[in-house]
């Protein structure tokens, strides 16, 4: 009676997980429940391939029905794994290694990035972080007044800085050992969610353009969102992206995408942009959720444009926020190399 239910359980659970792949597919839809699959591929993919694996175990008789489930199944799981493949070490660098020979303090520029989740307290936990790290830039999101406060004693190693605290989650500050120019807090689709635009100088004299986002998510949310009355499309990462390409100076776009690296936003962004994700040929490096082991994706982005390449990336420790830390250290390549 026990392997029966359990056979009946997986011909449910894999005929789920073929449903759920063919209803992620399409890429241009205003459906959120829709764009939401996307987020699932990595845990479809397990799924899928559990199911695969169950239902050979138990099967007793191979009639035309699980025949046609294994081939949906394998089906499921090579479309799943053709999309995330990008983000796996087997897959070629969207953005090269730096070589060590050519990284100096003069031409290197280390980045965090952190969504500290406003509601945590543990202010002290993410201060240690930046220490660690030892960052030349520091990103910090869903920032509200409080969050400004206990970040002050930044400003001792970061004496340049774009401040805009709000208390609707989108609130953005940004802290530098570089010098700054020519700042702009930018609205690029609702009048209270900041994008930051900057240059910024390393120690060497060049200068490069920096961006910083934090679009809001493709979910129903009680902040502004583009799914309810709105009903937009989100397109900071699209505007964006044109700025980038109407120039050719050496350029990095960070923050909390809201959207994983996959998604058909990012692949736009990417396209638009000719930026690389430094994920692609690295790894996931999940950044949401750190409280849960199954819910996670990457969600926390960085592109560089092709002057950089890549001498360190890794996900910092949790500290109480729902994202984990970001951190990459980029080379400026000298001209012609």
């Amino acid at each position: 009676m026990g392997r029966r239910i359990l056979f009946y359980l997986i011909i449910a659970a894999g005929t789920l997980c073929v449903l759920l792949t063919m209803a992620s597919l399409p890429y241009n839809t205003r459906f959120w429940f829709l764009k939401v699959l996307d987020f699932l591929r990595e845990q479809t993919l397990i799924a899928c391939l559990i199911c695969l694996a169950g239902f050979v175990a138990v099967n007793r008789r191979w009639a035309t029905s699980a025949v046609l489930l294994v081939i949906g199944l394998v089906t499921a799981a090579a479309l799943q794994a053709i999309i995330i493949l990008p983000y796996t070490p087997i897959w070629p660098k969207a953005a090269p290694d730096a070589s060590p020979a050519v990284a100096n303090r003069a031409n290197t520029v280390g980045l965090l990035i952190a969504n500290v989740l406003m509601k945590n307290r543990n202010a002290a936990g993410f201060l240690e972080i930046v220490h660690k790290a030892n960052p030349d830039l520091v990103l910090a999101m869903e920032t509200n007044q409080w969050w400004a406060n206990q970040l002050q004693p930044l400003k001792e190693r970061y004496p340049y800085t774009i401040l805009y605290p709000l208390d609707n989650t989108y609130g953005m500050l940004l802290y530098s050992r570089l010098p700054l120019r020519d700042a702009h807090i930018r609205f690029l689709q609702h009048d209270s969610v900041p994008s930051f635009q900057v240059e910024a100088r390393l120690p060497g004299g060049s200068w490069f353009i920096l961006h910083t986002v934090h679009p809001v998510p493709p979910v129903p949310s009680p902040y502004p969102d583009n799914v309810g009355k709105e009903g937009r499309k989100e397109v900071v990462l699209l505007k964006v992206g044109e700025m980038v390409a109407a120039h050719t100076a050496p350029t990095i776009v960070a923050g909390d995408f809201n959207d994983v690296a996959w998604s058909n936003t990012s692949r736009l962004f990417g396209q638009k942009s000719k930026l690389n994700d430094v994920r692609v040929g690295r790894g996931f490096y999940n950044s949401f959720d750190a409280t849960s082991l199954i819910r996670r994706w990457p969600l926390d982005q960085i592109y560089a444009s092709g002057h950089f390449r890549v001498l360190e990336l890794k996900r910092l420790p949790k500290y109480g926020s729902d994202h984990f830390p970001i951190y990459v250290q980029l080379v400026l390549q000298p001209p012609g190399k």
